[in-house]
């Protein structure tokens, strides 16, 4: 039995003691048990994948075969080489049973086996000496009968016959049962990239197949091309039967098939290649490239540096396309932070959630980002922007870290927008839990993919995961929070987009708070970066505001931009101003009534005109929120108290608990507002609440 043989009878019996190969592991182990103490002593015993040793056992076994048939030949050469010059042993193969004959030096020429040509030829016999004749003392070895020689043997042309006959199509003949043609053997290691180990002689990525964005596998170990029958199916493809079947060793059991898709368009950079890949049933891979493509190409795989050289057989270029990877790295934790996250309570049981750097293209999860557009909208692609030398610098850096990560891969899609630089602070205003790169941890929908592509000088790409710019991130990004903490929601936690929020009455009920929280980050794969988180603080900076057990307060760092705000000299400058100020007005009491002078310049058809009242009230809302009131945080348990106010310019209003300002609340009166009686103001002040 040969060792491919061998395999295959280990797989299919496997099934029948699943806890003995329920590890790769163990499966090689139990692999390497059976094999001959000949190939053992060739392949040694370090084997924990048990498709490596797989592949190593068949090509020692099949260089063993060759060695063994080499010495065969050799020693069958040095056997008919080798003989006196009276006689030789001659090995007959016409029997069951192998006959030594010895015969004169003069007989051989007649009916010996006939020497090679570098050998020296016997000598012909004298004219006078008769031809040989058949002698009774030797029998015929075909059929033991004496009285003549093999080769006029007639039992030996009656059963040559049936050939002859066969051989000729004019002669009738009676057919027997037809057979079908043995399958052809096939092999295919991964069916799913999370099966590969590393190092292996495979790559994958995600290519156009007949427009459909498609995960391809690169695998030297396949011998023919494949496709997932979900795949197939998903995306309409026809599936063909085939007359030839193939057997294809595959991991769990061996597969029978004889389907195949046709004719399959694979855009890999900028050519066009056409597959017929052979149907397997449903796995993680769509499409894996076999040798028998790989060869048709001239394909030449780069594992450490991701790269695949193509040569068209077209156009005979050769490509050179460079693959990010598709696999998820450990999270690895910075040394210094990892010190650091030791000494924090109930954070050092979560280190893994504080990785260094994102370890890859995010999970599947319940959601994928989904790029709507208005129908009809046609592809916008536009050229790449100028920039600096050290910006082109910087551009190709985090391009390759990019790629590297999984995050973007090479496009040929129509869209393209230019990629532009965003300055982005890394430290500041700090929260209890920030999230690393937030928008790189969803996976954007396969479909919309093609939509995220930016144009710069290196090329074309596009993003596998959110980018940033979107104008619907945000959004969703809030959608993906809430759904992973909606329990904790407005007990004991508050998100906004990236910033989680953990509060509690006590230490007690913080340590089992925050072991919640970073529980639902592990579980969910999401990650946090450690220097932009704080734990165990008497107050945090979150959204503008310092929370303690005081209350809330104006974030300082916030209000220095108010302060040092310059007097406007257009209606956009006023509208910036009031937009900063107002998102403190629920510290400023009558806000609305305060900002009426400089808000009334921003109504249509106002003359800008910057009135001694302007700058009046531009300063008194510069002291105001210097001097902002600490606001006590609300509890829910507890009544409230509303304090409402209706004038002629405008509404107010206090909320209160136990005597301590919650919040402010004001606005103004509109055009027809003011026209209303002192009783339907104080209607309209109840609709504020």
């Amino acid at each position: 039995m040969s060792v491919l043989e061998y395999v295959q009878a280990f797989i299919r019996l496997s099934q029948y003691s699943p806890e003995d190969v329920n590890t790769d592991p163990r499966r090689a182990t139990r692999l390497l048990d059976g094999f001959d103490p000949t190939l053992l002593t060739h392949l040694g015993r370090s084997y924990d994948s048990f498709i490596k040793l797989v592949d190593v056992a068949i090509d020692m076994d099949d260089r063993l075969n060759h060695a063994h048939e080499d010495q065969r030949r050799k020693r069958l050469a040095s056997t008919l080489h080798s003989g006196s010059s009276q006689r030789q042993r001659v090995v007959l193969h016409r029997s069951p049973l192998i006959h030594y004959i010895d015969m004169p030096q003069q007989q051989e020429q007649h009916w010996g086996t006939q020497q090679p040509s570098s050998c020296s030829a016997p000598p012909r016999p004298p004219a006078s000496v008769p031809p040989a004749k058949p002698s009774a003392k030797y029998p015929c070895y075909n059929c033991g009968k004496t009285g003549h020689f093999s080769k006029n043997c007639f039992a030996r042309r009656q059963s040559q016959a049936p050939l002859l006959i066969r051989d000729n199509p004019h002669q009738n003949k009676k057919k027997g049962p037809k057979r079908d043609p043995a399958p052809t053997e096939g092999r295919v290691h991964y069916t799913h990239v999370d099966q590969i180990p590393e190092g292996e002689p495979v790559l994958a990525s995600t290519f156009l197949v007949n427009e459909h964005p498609t995960i391809v596998l690169f695998d030297s170990g396949a011998t023919h091309t494949f496709i997932s029958r979900s795949y197939a199916t998903k995306h309409g493809y026809y599936i063909d039967n085939m007359k030839a079947k193939y057997h294809i060793i595959a991991p769990g059991s061996p597969i029978d098939t004889n389907q195949i898709v046709r004719h399959l368009r694979l855009c890999i950079g900028t050519e066009d290649f056409y597959v017929d890949p052979v149907v397997l049933p449903n796995q993680g891979i769509d499409i894996i490239l076999g040798m028998d493509w790989m060869k048709e190409h001239n394909v030449l795989l780069d594992i450490t540096s991701r790269i695949v050289q193509i040569k068209s057989s077209k156009s005979g270029k050769v490509m050179h396309i460079h693959l990010p990877s598709h696999r998820r790295s450990p999270p690895t934790v910075n040394a210094t932070e990892a010190q650091l996250i030791k000494k924090i309570p109930v954070v050092f049981d979560f280190p893994d959630v504080f990785p260094e750097e994102l370890p890859g293209l995010p999970p599947d999860r319940n959601v994928e980002f989904a790029i709507e557009l208005v129908p009809g909208t046609a592809p916008v692609s536009k050229r790449p922007y100028r920039i600096a030398p050290d910006e082109l610098k910087e551009l190709k850096t985090q391009l390759q870290e990019q790629l590297d990560k999984g995050f973007i891969r090479p496009s040929s899609s129509p869209w393209g927008c230019p990629a532009l630089f965003v300055e982005k602070k890394d430290q500041g205003v700090f929260s209890k839990i920030d999230l690393r790169s937030e928008y790189h941890q969803i996976k954007v929908r396969e479909e919309d993919i093609l939509k995220t592509a930016f144009s710069t000088r290196y090329g074309l790409y596009e993003y596998l995961v959110m980018s940033f710019g979107l104008t619907n991130a945000p959004a969703f990004f809030m959608y993906l929070m809430n759904s992973v903490f909606m329990n904790e929601l407005d007990k004991f936690v508050v998100v906004f987009i990236d910033d989680i929020l953990v509060y509690s009455k006590n230490e007690k009920e913080h340590e089992e708070y925050l072991r919640i929280v970073l529980s639902r980050l592990r579980e969910h794969k999401l990650y946090a970066k450690f220097s932009k988180c704080a734990f165990w603080l008497k107050e945090v900076a979150f959204l503008g505001h310092i929370l303690s057990a005081k209350g809330v307060a104006v974030d300082p760092s916030k209000v220095k931009d108010v302060l040092n705000w310059k007097q406007p000299q257009t209606v956009t400058e006023i509208r910036s101003f009031l937009g900063l100020a107002g998102y403190y007005r629920r510290f400023i009491k009558d806000f609305s009534k305060i900002a009426k002078p400089m808000t009334a310049l921003n109504q249509k058809n106002a003359k800008f005109v910057w009135s001694p009242k302007c700058e009046e009230v531009f300063g008194t809302l510069k002291k105001l929120l210097t001097s902002a009131p600490v606001l006590a945080q609300p509890d829910i348990t507890k009544p409230f108290d509303i304090y409402c106010d209706a004038s002629g310019s405008g509404l107010g209003c206090v909320l209160m608990q136990e005597g301590r300002v919650i919040a402010y609340a004001s606005c103004q009166l509109r055009k027809h507002e003011v026209n209303y009686p002192t009783h339907d103001l104080e209607l309209l002040r109840l609709s504020m609440l």
